[in-house]
């Protein structure tokens, strides 16, 4: 079938809804006999809980007070655990600011803040470890949940450092930074008997019922998830989190739907973040350019209780041709909670790092950045020494220095002037791994010409429902209109997280599978039916096009969905398929590839930097929706954008307590901060990623951005800024 609406720019099916409204997120469902939870949480950062005086907080409306010590006992389980030390461990110990306590349970959302409020805790305090230079520094055997090992090396490094004429070492470093999605973390928790329904602000449905299952000792089928819509989760709303356990526990307790949002405040303390990072780069190079020998040592935050390391080093051990590498983690614990992923995690400070020092050794040899790039590309995964399943990182090169004209940059800072203004110009690589995973997909057509299609996925604000209607829709030869794609519930086949970009690559295959499987029955119906125009005619020579299947060599003898099905006395047809990735893909390295051009201006007197042009040019294989991919692109470098210049989460060193939490002190990007952004994609076919050729795109487009204007600023200035975010106080 040729592609008639997979690829189009097609308008989000769900964005009326949401401009007008209408779309219900989770803290906007109506449940009748609701109340209201407000957890209350510690005020220092160590120490113990010595008594929790409720008395006072027990007023009018109030209907349950929950503390630590009241809940049951709970499974804290790998991989999908609450990150936190949970109060339901009857745990006394503190072991950062902000740490749940517990819940108060009241009629309205106003008199439960009033009780937590007065919820008085009398501690004893101990001096917390707050600073990276603080803490006792480990190495970790292995990191990311035990997927990754803890040092990765090949070839022999002090040979390489032997052999190249030019070495050159820097620290880099990166803050600790928060998401700070739109719409806070929720949950309403509502009990029916034994069965708990969640409705969850939540990038994994079926991974939340997982989790919810464990900590509690439930079954799966009495707990059903549900998440229709997302307003951003970027990470903290991928795993399991304390704030829906208590809700649970608290709907448990009242026999009441118990709704929770988290304060902005304490989404701060009870989400995760993107941990600080300190990152030593070695990198050695021939006079002609070719790298001899790349280290990366990187050391990042970590709670007292969890070891989750931040995976700096995970594209410089595939991004150039370097026969002599080693990557190593190393954690250092201080009293905050847990880190999670966050947008590119890993890739997007650990970028930052290596895309900084390849434009530095670009100076030291007197290369066109782009020009000792080409010479270190690496024409095979340098790692694992497979074949790319695709790269056109070359292509993105070349096509971006054509939109952005690189070829008129004068190579020597402080060489380009706009008035009082100094321009710059930088460029940098960008990354990203393409997974999948098995997904489920029920597809099914009704005898009044429409279709609905069902997976358990999500749409965390990427697209998803857009995307999956095409695929449906071209598969089964119908206008999108006519398909309905419904996600964001547990009781529809199981599909994964929506994390790791993995969504498109892994339901996308599944919904062409299934939406190809109905038509496919559907023909053979009409095969097989005497009364048919398409009687004992061959599979082969039949094509469907807005719901109708016709011969190609005729199309006069045609019959439609709607016919067969009330010709045959049924109400609908019904398939559910599974897709699994392709066992053969692991012949081969998967990976998007792009390249990020920034232009700045920096007020040569103030220090203030503004950008002025982005250009990025990507290589993501299949792009089934260019305005919701380029959508995708200008959020992530944007993003990219607050990370250079802005965000920075700040703890009181003393006493471990972020000083910053609100919109106001956390700095983000805002309309005024960000210039056009030109946005092109590389035609990639991928036969190997996946049936429908798609790769990994979400979390690619903030990675090296925070280089490129890293290195556009140094180009400007003549000042190298190796710390995040790039302030006018390191300038002047």
């Amino acid at each position: 079938m040729q592609h008639r609406i997979v690829g189009k720019p097609l308008d989000r099916v769900d964005g009326r809804l949401k401009v007008t409204g209408e779309a219900a997120y989770t803290a906007d469902v109506q449940i009748d006999n609701l109340v209201y939870g407000v957890i209350f949480t510690s005020a220092i950062a160590k120490g113990k809980v010595l008594q929790i005086d409720t008395s006072a907080a027990a007023a009018p409306g109030v209907v349950d007070i929950i503390t630590y010590e009241q809940t049951p006992s709970l499974v804290k389980i790998p991989f999908f655990s609450p990150q936190q030390p949970q109060p339901t461990e009857k745990d006394d110990n503190i072991y950062y600011d902000g740490q749940h306590l517990g819940i108060v349970v009241a009629q309205t959302l106003e008199q439960a803040q009033t009780a937590a409020s007065l919820v008085k805790i009398i501690y004893e305090e101990a001096p917390p470890t707050v600073t990276m230079a603080q803490a006792e520094i480990f190495e970790p055997e292995s990191i990311f949940f035990g997927i990754m090992p803890g040092k990765i090396t090949r070839g022999d490094v002090e040979s390489g450092k032997a052999h190249a004429d030019i070495l050159m070492e820097q620290v880099y470093t990166t803050p600790m930074e928060h998401h700070n999605p739109l719409e806070p973390s929720a949950t309403i928790a509502m009990w029916e008997g034994d069965n708990l329904t969640l409705y969850e602000t939540t990038q994994g449905i079926s991974s939340t019922q997982r989790g919810i299952c464990a900590v509690l000792n439930i079954p799966p089928e009495n707990v059903r998830v549900i998440s229709k819509y997302l307003g951003g989760g970027f990470g903290c709303k991928a795993l399991l989190k304390s704030h829906t356990i208590l809700a649970a526990i608290a709907a448990r307790k009242v026999k009441r739907p118990v709704k929770v949002v988290v304060t902005r405040s304490q989404m701060y303390t009870s989400c995760g973040y993107r941990s600080q990072t300190q990152q030593h780069l070695t990198l050695g190079a021939t006079r002609d350019g070719k790298l001899t020998v790349i280290t990366h040592i990187g050391t990042s935050l970590t709670s007292p209780f969890d070891d989750f390391v931040e995976p700096v080093g995970a594209a410089t051990t595939m991004m150039y041709a370097c026969p002599n590498l080693e990557v190593k983690y190393r954690l250092a614990r201080i009293n905050a909670g847990t880190p999670t992923f966050m947008r590119a995690p890993g890739e997007a400070p650990g970028m930052f790092a290596l895309e900084s020092a390849m434009d530095e050794l670009a100076y030291t040899l007197n290369l066109d950045p782009i020009e000792l790039r080409l010479r270190n590309h690496a024409d095979i995964d340098p790692h694992t020494g497979l074949t790319w399943s695709s790269k056109s990182l070359k292509q993105c090169y070349q096509q971006g220095a054509e939109i952005f004209g690189w070829s008129k940059r004068n190579p020597v800072p402080r060489s380009m002037r706009d008035d009082h203004f100094l321009i710059g110009w930088g460029m940098a690589s960008a990354t990203f791994p393409s997974h999948a995973g098995p997904a489920s997909v029920k597809v099914e057509i009704f005898a009044t010409g429409e279709v609905r299609v069902q997976s358990g996925t999500q749409d965390i604000g990427t697209g998803t429902y857009t995307v999956m209607t095409q695929v449906a829709a071209e598969a089964l030869g119908l206008p999108s209109q006519s398909v309905q794609f419904e996600l964001g519930d547990s009781n529809h086949p199981k599909a994964p997280i929506a994390g790791n970009s993995i969504t498109v690559a892994s339901v996308s295959p599944a919904v062409h599978k299934a939406a190809s499987a109905a038509r496919v029955k559907m023909i053979q119906m009409a095969i097989a039916d005497s009364n048919s125009p398409l009687y004992e005619s061959q599979l082969e020579n039949i094509t469907v096009e807005l719901g109708q299947i016709f011969l190609k060599q005729d199309p006069t003898k045609r019959d439609s969905y709607t016919d067969i099905l009330r010709r045959h006395g049924l109400e609908s047809l019904e398939v559910t398929e599974e897709s699994s990735p392709n066992p053969d893909s692991k012949q081969y390295s998967k990976h998007s590839f792009g390249a990020i051009f920034v232009e700045v201006a920096v007020d040569e007197l103030l220090g203030e930097i503004k950008i002025r042009r982005c250009v990025g040019v990507y290589s993501a294989g299949r792009i089934l929706n260019f305005k919701t991919a380029r959508s995708q692109v200008i959020g992530g470098i944007t993003w990219g954008i607050g990370m250079a210049l802005m965000e920075k989460t700040v703890m009181d060193a003393n006493q471990g307590r972020i000083v910053n939490a609100n919109l106001s002190d956390y700095l983000i990007p805002v309309h005024a901060d960000i210039p056009n952004i030109e946005v092109q994609f590389v035609e990639e076919h991928d036969p190997y990623v996946n049936t429908l050729g798609t790769k990994s795109l979400g979390e690619l487009p903030i990675v090296g951005v925070a280089a490129a204007i890293s290195n556009a600023v140094y180009h400007a200035t003549g000042k190298r800024i190796r710390d995040l975010p790039i302030t006018s106080d390191k300038l002047l």
